[in-house]
């Protein structure tokens, strides 16, 4: 009985140990990256100028094609997951959850081309590459492909999340006029 007790005790310390060696490898591993990258591009906005920024962000994010296609891949490919998601801060906040679904949804297609926007999902592209040259294939054509449809599947995916925003947000506020 009491090697059970001492075993159910080790084994619920051993998970807070766990998790703190996640944290530590956190603290030593991702989070120092992401807070020099989000001080340089901070730095970068300020020198540039905000308001600079903020009319850029509104011209590369005016219509569809654009707010889906262009403005997500320059987030992925200059801040890398996941800081790219801190690019919706310069959209209206009715575009931000399908900024937010294009972005997302682009962090693993631009790896084949840019290897760095995306490194923690490299080894999944590896396996896929892998079977293909096993197959004689060229690389760089799965590469170009997959970045081809990525842009497809952010455009379409950006498009459907906002119509969908749109439809969520309307309804809100119909019940808030009803309440009212």
């Amino acid at each position: 009985m009491l090697g059970s007790i001492a075993n159910l005790a080790e084994g619920f310390i051993g998970l807070f140990r766990q998790g703190g060696e996640t944290f530590m490898g956190l603290m030593t591993g991702i989070l120092p990256t992401l807070i020099v990258l989000i001080t340089a591009v901070n730095a970068l906005i300020k020198i540039i100028g905000e308001e600079r920024v903020n009319n850029l962000a509104k011209s590369a994010s005016k219509y569809f094609l654009t707010r889906y296609t262009v403005f997500p891949i320059l987030a992925v490919f200059f801040l890398t997951n996941p800081m790219c998601y801190s690019f919706g801060k310069f959209l209206d906040e009715k575009y931000k959850p399908a900024f937010y679904d294009a972005a997302v949804s682009f962090v693993h297609p631009i790896t084949g081309l840019f290897p760095h926007a995306n490194a923690g999902e490299l080894f999944v592209y590896m396996g896929i590459a892998q079977g293909i040259e096993q197959l004689g294939l060229p690389l760089g054509q799965l590469a170009v492909r997959y970045f081809i449809v990525g842009v497809i599947v952010i455009f379409i995916r950006g498009v459907l999340t906002e119509r969908i925003t749109a439809i969520m947000m309307k309804q809100k506020t119909e019940k808030m006029t009803a309440k009212a």
